[in-house]
């Protein structure tokens, strides 16, 4: 271990015991900022540190919308990879499908989105704001709970429950809940509210030029796999139990579209339907869940803040339901769904296409319409979780430090790569290394402002090392790596720096 290679910023000249004290493994938790702070503070650095910007912002924005920048397409990449190689290349079950946004029209009628993809919403007339009356109703009991009105809190989620389950009175029943309780809205304060009215999400176009069809952007991308049950299974000699997963864009034509990414128009899923025989069914949901939950946790993600939480209302195609939640600055929020969804969907399109959707299981000698276990992932909520959970600040000899604990596999630049000055060939050096590890995974080349402010951008980026060539490497050949969440720095030779990085990449995971 060597602390001196290379001047250090006078916040980083702390010794190695006092490192420990602060660090005492990688993956300990760090203090964060209280939740209401955490918010605006993870929306900045995203702006400043070129991970997400709003969408369309010089001409003031287009609500809802947002852009990733270089920094965010990267980490965008990197945990879908993660997710791809978790669900597809070690699972030989499941193989891997890209399907149309577009679709034809019978589809979301089969599905039932045509008739039933609604929310129920309900206008604030004092100021015109739209509210998802069960959103309202939920935020009112957490804020009993907080209060300590646990007897409260529980009658009026009861009877939050018999409202959804209500059918055709549920905006009724919702709408005589509000105004029982005498919920304010949350902007204005007003008590002033409309009939509860149910909007359908469902982005609609036409296709072709003149008095063209009527197409919708898919509301999500699970209906693709379940029309494509047999183009998927066939070709890749698959029997049940198998599944199918894809990434892809869906749009939703929120009213409601608040909290930065966390609810979007346009986002992204992960998806994955798993195919099993009828009776099977809720042992494989089981089996998900906990296999789902373990993914999360190695996103590096403090177990502490993720939990499962049971639906109180059942879609009308599941026989069981569970939501992964995260411990969001904006509360308990559902990152991933995990459901099984009988053999609703393969008997309806079978139903609207005259198309068989059974599968003939040559073991048995039987013929069936298989279940499914779907596990549904928000992309852009779990890159705002993985922002949420790894910011944190501490203090460094009077000095705030800032910084992304990225996990390595996911963090946009795995390696920020220093020359100590444009002296003695040391750039040219640095550039050599910047073109063999690009070879590995991600690294940037930086030379600007000093060592100090380099080590600044690097932790608000998430980048877990640095890489310094200084004047003993004209010598040694060696330069210093400095970990980003212990900042200890050790020497390596050039020609080991990859297996290095890789070693430790795999000693965060085994702390982890």
């Amino acid at each position: 271990m060597n602390n001196e290679a290379v001047p250090l910023h006078p916040a980083e000249a702390v010794d190695t015991f006092a490192c420990c004290l602060l660090h005492p493994c990688h993956r300990s938790p760090q203090p964060r900022p209280m939740s209401d702070d955490l918010f605006d503070t993870i929306v900045s650095l995203s702006k400043q540190r070129g991970f997400i910007v709003q969408s369309s912002e010089i001409y003031g924005g287009l609500s809802a919308t947002y852009d990733y920048g270089p920094m965010g397409v990267e980490l965008k990449r990197n945990v879908k990879e993660k997710w791809w190689q978790s669900m597809v290349y070690q699972n030989d079950d499941i193989v891997g499908l890209d399907a149309s946004i577009m679709m034809h029209p019978k589809t979301w009628d089969a599905s039932g989105h045509t008739e039933a993809f609604n929310d129920p919403l309900i206008d604030d007339k004092a100021s015109g704001n739209r509210y998802r009356a069960d959103e309202l109703i939920e935020n009112y009991i957490r804020a009993l709970r907080e209060e300590g009105e646990e007897a409260h809190a529980e009658a009026v989620r009861e009877r939050l429950v018999e409202a959804l389950n209500a059918g055709e009175e549920m905006n009724d029943a919702l709408h005589a809940i509000i105004m029982d309780e005498e919920i304010p809205a949350p902007e204005s304060g007003a008590f002033d509210w409309t009939d509860v009215r149910q909007f359908n999400l469902m982005f609609e176009t036409e296709m072709g030029p003149v008095d063209g069809q009527k197409v919708f952007l898919r509301p999500e991308t699970a209906q693709g796999i379940f029309v494509n049950f047999h183009n998927a299974r066939e070709p890749a000699r698959l029997h049940v139990p198998f599944g199918v997963a894809q990434i892809g864009k869906a749009f939703r034509n929120e009213i409601v579209a608040r909290q930065f990414v966390f609810r979007m128009r346009e986002f992204e899923q992960m998806e994955m339907q798993y195919f099993v025989k009828p009776g099977t069914e809720l042992d494989w949901y089981e089996q998900w869940k906990e296999r789902r939950m373990k993914w999360h946790e190695s996103l590096g993600i403090d177990p502490s803040n993720l939990r499962f939480h049971e639906h109180d209302q059942l879609s009308h195609y599941a026989n069981a339901a569970v939501d992964i939640q995260y411990d969001f600055p904006i509360g308990w929020k559902e990152l991933e769904g995990i459901h099984s969804r009988t053999d609703y969907d393969l008997s309806r399109h079978e139903e609207y296409s005259g198309k068989k959707m059974s599968y003939y299981d040559p073991w048995e000698e039987e013929r069936y319409t298989p279940y499914v276990v779907e596990t549904s992932t928000g992309l852009d909520r779990t890159l705002f979780m993985v922002l949420c959970d790894a910011y944190y600040e501490e203090e460094v000899k009077g000095d705030t430090r800032s910084v992304l604990q990225f996990h390595p596999e996911v963090a946009p630049v795995r390696a920020g790569i220093f020359p100590l000055t444009d002296k003695e060939g040391l750039p040219d050096i640095a550039r050599e290394i910047e073109d063999d590890l690009n070879q590995h995974f991600n690294v940037r080349y930086d030379d600007r402002g000093s060592m100090g402010k380099r080590y600044r951008r690097q932790d608000e980026a998430g980048t877990p090392f640095c890489i310094t060539v200084d004047f003993d490497t004209l010598d040694d050949q060696t330069v210093t790596v400095r970990d980003r969440d212990t900042m200890e720095q050790d020497r390596v030779a050039i020609d080991q720096l990859a297996t290095y990085i890789f070693d430790q990449t795999a000693n965060w995971e085994a702390s982890a």
